[in-house]
């Protein structure tokens, strides 16, 4: 089996259109917009360079998928029950939260998630960090766990999710074309655990930007490295380390390789974050 390109890029001004327009209102952010160039153009090098494994693209992963996820929707339905009473009895709206994401070659499908966030409260930022008042006490605790990630096994199911992949980006943020099914779970995932407290240095007001300059490029970078090179082994054990690191304090180690690049990546966004807000800040 011959292996197929993994993404392309669809637009690569995305981001400084998003620059000029973020919350309607234009902002001096002038010092962003060549790092947003450079980073763009790193990942759209990237995309014409990597190719997804032949196992990422197999039938049998496909078939191994199912199987999977038929289990845990039948193990897991007293978990199911319970997450939900929790839900419906702690705050005032719907148990399930359904949102239009991009899946793959670019079609839209409806993504489930146990409700962690308030329904009586206005749309705000696309982004969550951590301590946002519209989460729900409960729905903190859901998120720590990610039980609200749960209903997900319905998506992988019905054939829009993988196990292991990508995450399916809301259609604002996607400006990759994904021949791959996006994943409840994948390298980047784990790297990216802790991005809502991380994401708490970076001014409200250039939230959207720093994702789409620094978070987005990067996670499609760790991504791409690894589903370039997927295997059945990798993937059960990147399965294995997203139960142990929501279960606890992440013992299991990845893959040489994919360590590496979290380490790597992880210092490169602590550095980019310190002189971003000072840009921002110097600006305002």
């Amino acid at each position: 089996m011959s292996a197929l390109p993994f993404t392309e890029p669809s637009s690569v001004n995305s981001a400084t259109t998003v620059q000029s327009t973020q919350d309607g209102r234009p902002h001096d952010v002038h010092p962003t917009r060549s790092a947003s160039h450079t980073s763009l153009r790193s990942v759209v090098t990237l995309l014409r360079m990597q190719e997804a494994s032949p196992w990422a693209v197999s039938k049998l992963r496909r078939c191994l998928d199912c199987i999977v996820a038929l289990l845990a929707l039948v193990i897991l339905l007293p978990v199911f029950l319970l997450v939900a009473l929790v839900v419906r009895f702690t705050s005032p709206g719907p148990v399930l939260f359904r949102q239009k994401r991009m899946g793959r070659n670019g079609t839209a499908f409806t993504l489930y998630k146990f409700r962690s966030m308030r329904a009586d409260v206005q749309p705000g930022m696309r982004i969550t960090v951590c301590g946002d008042p519209r989460v729900t006490r409960a729905g903190g605790w859901l998120r720590r766990f990610k039980l609200d990630e749960l209903p997900q096994f319905w998506n992988v199911l019905r054939g829009d999710m993988s196990l292991v992949g990508p995450r399916p980006k809301l259609p604002h943020h996607e400006a990759l074309f994904m021949s791959v099914r996006p994943g409840i779970t994948g390298a980047a995932t784990l790297a990216f655990r802790h991005e809502e407290e991380m994401l708490l240095g970076v001014p409200e007001h250039a939230l959207e930007i720093f994702y789409e300059v620094f978070i987005k490029p990067t996670k499609a970078r760790i991504d791409f490295e690894y589903m370039s090179s997927a295997t059945f082994g990798s993937d059960v054990k990147l399965l294995w380390t997203t139960i142990v690191s929501c279960t606890g304090p992440c013992k299991a180690s990845l893959a040489p390789r994919t360590t590496c690049a979290e380490d790597e990546w992880s210092m490169i966004l602590s550095q980019a974050s310190e002189s971003f807000t000072q840009k921002c800040n110097e600006t305002n």
